[in-house]
């Protein structure tokens, strides 16, 4: 691993051959643009996997928008609900008038039903 970082620094002038300045300086430069190369890759790498997080929230959010959809939909008519509640209980009174009618006219009491 340290082979090729030497080899690919092997064309580059030796420190003492950079004119007006000292090899300490010239190493430093060195130092700091390998750091900032460094510096780039890690940011790379963050922003790579910031870009994968948004990516994996959009998909979810797309899948709660979808549900909610869904939801709307499916509840969309829910205000007939008290309608037909009502629509219901007048069936069902109705129904219980008729059953009231019937079984005193099978049973011969012959008194009138009583509607609600």
């Amino acid at each position: 691993m340290i082979a090729p970082a030497v080899a690919a620094l092997a064309h580059l002038p030796a420190a003492s051959s950079v004119p007006g300045y000292a090899p300490e300086e010239v190493t430093w430069w060195w130092m700091a643009v390998g750091l900032g190369l460094v510096v780039v890759l890690v940011v790379i790498g963050v922003l790579t996997l910031l870009i994968r997080l948004v990516q994996d929230i959009d998909r979810g959010v797309e899948g709660v928008v979808e549900t909610l959809g869904q939801t709307a939909r499916n509840t969309g008519e829910s205000f007939l609900i008290a309608d037909t509640a009502g629509q219901v209980d007048a069936v069902l009174a109705e129904g219980l008038n008729h059953h009231l009618f019937l079984t005193r006219v099978l049973s011969g009491s012959g008194k009138k039903a009583v509607p609600r």
